[in-house]
């Protein structure tokens, strides 16, 4: 693993993160305040204010709820992204690099084939089974990386990428076989599903996806030391007393429950863990101690804004949030790239 980059050494761009908090923390609250009010029937706030119950009804329990959905997802996301890129040493790293979202995805799939409109435990079968295939896949993939023991630390970090890649491959591939199986209104449905989507009526999933995010991000605020030392490189990392084996073993699996919490509630949307987490860096610095609180505000923000244009670029329709994240993804990755490259 190479050591991440040194801060600049202009004194114009030194990370100033006590600052930057503060600024993600106004954000983020102007976020909460705002998003709500924005959608396809401009008129709610001025509704709202004049006492009308059905713009009451829509911003409490449609506006206001999604709002909180997008921030904790968000947040989640990339404060996970920013734990993948530490552990693996790879920049490119994201949250459904081990095969997490393909697991989930396929969880849904067959839940949408098989027990379309069913319920288990409480909630729809839709997000009970894509939930158990998330840690699914991130249990076969732990398996698979770490079957070899003895294995040289890098060694070990690339098997479980090649892992995470052939079982994300192969879960596409049975997703392909069940659509082809599957009658136009299932087809759509799965295909929707997979784009992502943040669209709830109630507190209910706001609810249950509390607790997993809060959890897992106060683990990996936990972990803060030992992800610091691994940014100066494995060898230097174990020779100052972190446990490589134990911390890799800690994050996969804070992380993976986290993301296949969050998939199973909204879907796969990719590029937040990737996106955020190096736009925070310039300005927050690599310390995880702000840096992780510094994702959670910020992803939350990303998502909410990303979800609030897919809500008003093509009133009265509506697009996916996933659609909006990968089309603003895509050319960023392409950017990281070529800057990697230089």
């Amino acid at each position: 693993m190479s050591p991440s980059p040194a801060a600049p050494a202009d004194p114009a761009h030194r990370p100033r993160p006590r600052l930057a908090l503060a600024a993600l923390a106004a954000l983020w609250l102007a976020t909460l305040v705002v998003a709500p009010l924005v959608g396809s029937h401009l008129s709610v706030a001025r509704d709202l204010l004049a006492g009308d119950r059905t713009a009451a009804m829509i911003f409490w329990q449609l506006r206001l709820p999604r709002v909180l959905l997008a921030l904790l997802a968000g947040g989640g996301l990339a404060v996970s992204g920013l734990a993948f890129q530490t552990l693996f040493g790879n920049p490119l790293a994201e949250p459904y690099t081990l095969g997490i979202a393909s697991g989930a995805a396929l969880g849904a799939v067959l839940a949408l084939r098989l027990a379309e409109g069913g319920r288990l435990l409480g909630l729809p079968a839709v997000t009970v089974a894509s939930f158990a295939g998330a840690v699914a896949a991130t249990a076969l993939v732990v398996g698979l990386g770490t079957r070899r023991r003895g294995q040289e630390t890098s060694t070990l970090t690339s098997t479980l990428l090649l892992a995470g890649i052939a079982v994300s491959l192969s879960c596409s591939a049975l997703i392909l076989f069940l659509q082809y199986l599957s009658d136009s209104t299932q087809t759509f449905r799965m295909v929707r599903w997979m784009m992502g989507g943040l669209s709830v009526a109630g507190y209910g999933e706001v609810i249950w996806l509390l607790p997993w995010v809060a959890g897992g991000s106060a683990v990996l605020l936990a972990l803060r030391w030992e992800m610091n030392l691994l940014l100066t490189g494995e060898e230097l990392a174990a020779s100052r007393g972190v446990d490589l084996g134990r911390l890799r073993l800690q994050v996969l699996l804070t992380t993976s429950v986290m993301i296949g919490a969050l998939v199973a509630m909204v879907g796969p949307i990719g590029f937040v863990g990737l996106m955020v987490p190096h736009m925070l860096r310039r300005f927050v610095g690599h310390d995880h101690l702000a840096l992780a609180p510094a994702c959670l505000l910020a992803g939350g923000a990303f998502l909410a804004l990303c979800d609030g244009a897919a809500r008003t670029v093509m009133a009265p329709a509506e697009l996916p949030v996933g659609v909006i994240t990968a089309l603003l993804g895509g050319p960023f990755f392409l950017w990281l790239l070529i800057l990697r490259r230089r």
